[in-house]
């Protein structure tokens, strides 16, 4: 990335962030006729102790070399983490990184082994969200997991998907921010350009999280799904870096409902061959279901019939 893609980045990333950060947040009255959301050029200049035409020319991208104190200030006046800092001083580091020889992302011959052997939800995914490899379960778990699809692009223009997650608004806040942390400063990698340029175009959620420049690490955490055949599934997700790739588990807690209708989908991805698409996802496991007698009702006499059992942390 040139001096001027990292200036125009730094800029964008700075007007974002002061349009998230009301006049009250930063201890100033709100007054009247605002015309910009969040505060003025010149408010932030004030509090982070600079003067406002510099600040001007860091917005504009036309100082390439801000030093690590006055973007220390502006880190405190824009209330930013130290995610959010550590960023913020990576757009102006002061010497251009050598250009990355961009090596095709393969998944190795070890992990295909380890995702046969887990019997739990499980793949690989690269640093665009593509996924790259995966176990039958987790394509019983959800056909959007088999490879050549992205998770990011299901998420955001899949229906079906949208269904799928319980709370999508919060689960796109979290996604859009992983991935503009994954981008980084790779702006110019062909597969990021060509994923936000399509998402830009298709997803109005897309473009308004996007232009926030919220930035999340990739950490795992607890997640629920409605399944279209199973019905709703907590799960704890975990996702372990491996090379340059990432690996996704999902998993219940050990006897919980959760952890039984994960065991009737990896019955049915045992027993059935691995078709596309939620309709015939669903067929096989209703059939399953015919054959092998109602979740339900095996999940309640396991439990002695009990009801509003706590599913775990």
């Amino acid at each position: 990335m040139s001096d001027d893609d990292r200036a125009s980045l730094l800029g964008g990333y700075l007007r974002a962030r002061r349009a998230l950060v009301t006049p009250e947040q930063a201890g100033l009255a709100p007054g009247t006729n605002r015309r910009v959301p969040g505060l003025r050029r010149e408010e932030v200049a004030m509090l982070a102790g600079i003067s406002a035409d510099y600040y001007l020319r860091l917005e504009r991208g036309r100082d390439r070399n801000p030093s690590s104190q006055v973007l220390e200030s502006l880190a405190r006046v824009l209330h930013l983490d130290e995610l959010e800092q550590e960023y913020l001083l990576g757009l102006a580091a002061a010497r251009p990184r050598p250009r990355r020889r961009r090596k095709p992302e393969r998944v190795p011959a070890r992990l295909h082994q380890l995702l046969a052997s887990v019997q739990v939800p499980a793949f690989v995914e690269g640093r665009a969200f593509d996924v790259l490899a995966s176990n039958r379960l987790a394509v019983a778990f959800s056909p959007r997991l088999q490879p050549g699809y992205n998770r990011l692009r299901s998420l955001l223009l899949d229906p079906e998907e949208q269904a799928f997650q319980q709370n999508w608004t919060r689960s796109t806040e979290g996604f859009i921010a992983a991935f503009r942390k994954s981008v980084g400063d790779d702006i110019d990698n062909p597969r990021f350009v060509e994923l936000v340029g399509e998402l830009a175009l298709s997803s109005e959620r897309f473009r308004t999280l996007w232009a926030r420049h919220d930035i999340r690490n990739l950490e795992g955490g607890t997640t629920t799904v409605n399944h279209p055949v199973v019905g709703e599934l907590r799960l704890h997700r975990d996702k372990l870096p491996v090379d340059d790739l990432l690996l996704v588990l999902y998993y219940a807690d050990q006897g919980s409902e959760s952890d039984e209708k994960l065991r009737l989908l990896a019955s049915m991805a045992r027993t059935t061959p691995t078709r596309t698409g939620v309709g015939s996802q669903t067929a096989e496991l209703n059939s399953h279901l015919e054959t092998h007698g109602d979740l339900t009702g095996a999940c309640s006499d396991r439990d002695g019939g009990a009801s509003g059992r706590p599913s775990g942390p």
